[in-house]
């Protein structure tokens, strides 16, 4: 048994007598899940995680084993983006990660950190790319990392793919043999020529298996290993110690968080692949492996036979009673019942529901329903599972009918459940459960359904939205959907039942962002009091009325990059503050000694001045409202940004003006055709220079970066090109 809480501890484990003891470093990093950790010589360095909800990180830290001491380094390059549930693998001296999620963003870029320039560069790759996930595996064979699995948002993948760190070419591999079931949060590993793979979600029954492939010949092998249930190996390490395979961590229920937990567990591979090279005849399905626990460490013994040799089953030989002295199942006057319900704590309903539905016990017809004190969980099982439950508790076995190697995996379970208090009830309230539909066709339904009772044509259905949008609680639905004025006849009770299917406690429908200078929402409530959301991001809170600000969700990168500069003693003017897009990141993250934020459009201002007590940076900020070529101060600023699509060009001169005689940096935003982002680049730089001259100012303008944003449309980029300004000395 376990239990989940994120922990920084750091765990050393001796092989030797089965020990693992926490051993004492200060300065270390916060306590987070879903980070990576790599070993390059004595160092081992742990990159990103989740140190809560709301708290997604980026931060490298390093150990160094020798010196037994934390550092954390400050990484210079490309911005990584925060992330968790990457995956990361190191070649030489450098540590590739691809993959993650952050929010409802899921990542499909692969990043390289060098160890030695402590530097994070995007990989600029080519080839048959795998598609954004998180929760996959991921390891370096030579000079090719291996991708494996992984989830997308949607489903779990099976897909395996290479990627050549010297022609950074991706290549998804198609090998022979049956692949590994579709899964996330499993564990990879290389052992000589093979790669491994185990464990995993969706918990099936494949997952109890490891599967091998053979990286010369391209051939997949599988060895089933029935195990107890702490062998459930779920978001669990995977290291080669020798010819070890050491599994530490992980849960019996899907994801780490589950109540049950694992030991750690030894298995000897080279019997396994000694088998595999030299009995290439015995048929995959008919290995099986025993998992033994010795001392502190389960070690796994591996074993094989045939189909005509029995396999010992595991099992403990424990029974619980409950307070009627009944073994603990199923009770005698129950037994005439037609439906039955598995009775267990809150606290193993998880593994127990992952179980049941593993070996195909849950009666998938019936709803599970918690009791009235809410202690217990109620699982609707199918007759099967009871007959086997009531033989186990009555038999102390299972039915003879029963395979030999399925009866071991049965005895398993069963004891594990009997082990958590589970019982056999008779199930007094029959939830009938209703057929599952996505949110489109209980929409469709629905609508259709008021339609026909208002005597309006069914056509109207093909006005219907197919996808949506969430701002906080708020479903927006597209501009393109129910254009047609028949829908007005409908009103009020349409929204209703569009934000009832839709499980939406606001509905609204988007505009175009309006063609004025303060850029206002057309967005229209349908459901709902207000427009006024709260978007947590990179721990800055942004709070604004969807009605009236406009809001971009694609320019996280940028609002990160802005953070990461170290502006301690600048001072900063942004012409084009809005609600604080880049303010409060250069504030927050950045920890800039004053910016002075102009914003003409009254909604932005009003929100913006919420944002900064919000995140209490109030005091190092100027909000001045209204026209910055009018407001903006002069000659005070170390950096200038002018953060406004599709163009900014109408406030360059205001922005040359705020930079101090010094010079400075100014970031420059547009939207520019992907065929002449050197001509835009250049025109930047030129126009700068003749109005630094037009000023008085003889400075040195170079373009020193250009930062590719976002697609803004079909061959339209979004980019930010950093302008530096310096005084020519003379």
């Amino acid at each position: 048994m376990g239990r989940h809480a994120r922990r920084h501890d750091l765990l050393l484990l001796d092989l030797e007598c089965g020990r693992m003891e926490v051993l004492d470093v200060l300065d270390a990093p916060c306590p987070r899940v879903g980070h990576t950790s790599s070993m390059i010589g004595d160092s081992m360095y742990v990159i990103g995680g989740r140190a809560d909800p709301s708290n997604i990180l980026n931060d490298v830290w390093v150990f160094n084993v020798t010196k037994s001491d934390w550092r954390l380094l400050e990484c210079s390059g490309t911005p990584f983006l925060p992330r968790h549930r990457h995956a990361a693998a190191a070649v030489g001296s450098k540590i590739y990660v691809f993959g993650g999620i952050h929010s409802d963003m899921i990542f499909s870029s692969l990043y390289v950190f060098d160890t030695q320039n402590i530097e994070w560069s995007e990989v600029q790759v080519q080839g048959d790319l795998p598609c954004a996930r998180h929760s996959h595996s991921m390891a370096a064979y030579g000079t090719q990392i291996f991708v494996f699995g992984g989830y997308d948002g949607q489903k779990a993948l099976g897909d395996l793919y290479s990627f050549d760190v010297k022609t950074c070419i991706w290549k998804k591999e198609m090998m022979i043999g049956r692949p590994p079931s579709a899964k996330f949060s499993h564990s990879m590993f290389i052992y000589k020529k093979y790669l491994g793979i185990i464990g995993g979600c969706p918990v099936s029954q494949h997952n109890q298996r490891l599967s091998l492939l053979n990286l010369e010949s391209h051939w997949w092998k599988h060895i089933s290993i029935s195990s107890i249930g702490e062998g459930l190996f779920v978001r669990c390490t995977a290291n080669i110690v020798d010819t070890d395979l050491i599994m530490i961590g992980g849960g019996a229920a899907c994801y780490a968080f589950g109540t049950k937990f694992s030991e750690p567990v030894k298995i000897n591979l080279l019997p396994l692949i000694s088998l595999i090279e030299s009995s290439m005849h015995l048929h995959e399905e008919n290995m099986h492996a025993i998992c033994q626990e010795e001392k502190t460490m389960g070690e796994m013994n591996v074993s094989f036979c045939s189909p005509q040799n029995a396999v010992e089953p595991v099992t403990n030989g424990s029974f619980h009673q409950n307070s009627e002295g009944v073994d603990s199942g199923i009770a005698r006057s129950q037994m005439v019942a037609s439906h039955w319900v598995l009775r267990l704590k809150k606290k193993d309903a998880k593994m127990a529901k992952d179980m049941l539905k593993k070996f195909g016990w849950l009666d998938l017809g019936r709803k599970a329903h918690s009791q009235e004190d809410g202690k217990d969980i109620c699982f609707p099982v199918t007759e099967n599972f009871r007959a086997l439950f009531n033989q186990r508790n009555n038999l102390g076995g299972v039915s003879e009918s029963v395979c030999q190697s399925e009866k071991d995996t049965c005895m398993i379970v069963l004891n594990i459940l009997i082990e958590c208090g589970a019982t056999i009830l008779a199930d007094e309230i029959v939830k009938v459960k209703k057929a599952s539909h996505s949110p489109f066709k209980v929409m469709k339904e629905a609508v259709g359904s008021l339609l026909s009772d208002r005597g309006l044509p069914l056509q109207l259905l093909e006005e219907l939205p197919s996808r949506w949008e969430r701002l906080g609680d708020i479903v927006v639905l597209p501009l393109t959907s129910f254009k047609d004025s028949a829908w007005d006849l409908i009103g009020q009770e349409l929204w209703f039942i569009i934000a009832k299917s839709l499980g939406a406690i606001r509905l609204a429908r988007q505009g175009r962002v309006a063609p004025t200078g303060t850029r206002d929402s057309t967005l229209e409530i349908l459901v709902g009091d207000n427009g006024w959301v709260n978007h947590r991001e990179n721990g800055i809170l942004y709070s604004f009325d969807a009605t009236k600000c406009m809001f971009s969700w694609d320019n996280l990168s940028e609002k990160l990059r802005m953070g990461h500069f170290d502006c301690k003693d600048e001072v900063i003017v942004d012409l084009f503050a809005g609600i604080g897009y880049f303010v409060l990141p250069f504030l927050v993250r950045a920890k800039a000694k004053l910016v002075y934020a102009c914003e003409w459009n009254p909604h932005a201002v009003e929100a913006l001045r919420h944002n900064l007590e919000a995140n209490l940076v109030a005091d190092r900020c100027v909000l001045l409202e209204g026209d910055n070529r009018i407001t903006a101060p002069k000659g005070v600023a170390d950096r200038v940004c002018l953060g406004l699509i599709p163009t900014s060009e109408g406030s360059w001169i205001t922005a040359v003006r705020a930079l101090r005689d010094e010079g400075g940096i100014l970031h420059i935003h547009g939207n520019v055709k992907d065929s002449e982002e050197n001509v835009w680049t250049n025109y930047v730089s030129q126009s700068i220079q003749e109005i630094a001259r037009s000023e008085g100012h003889n400075w040195d303008v170079t373009v020193e970066h250009v930062e590719r944003v976002k697609w803004y449309a079909p061959h339209i980029r979004h980019l930010v090109a950093d302008v530096s300004c310096k005084m020519i000395q003379t």
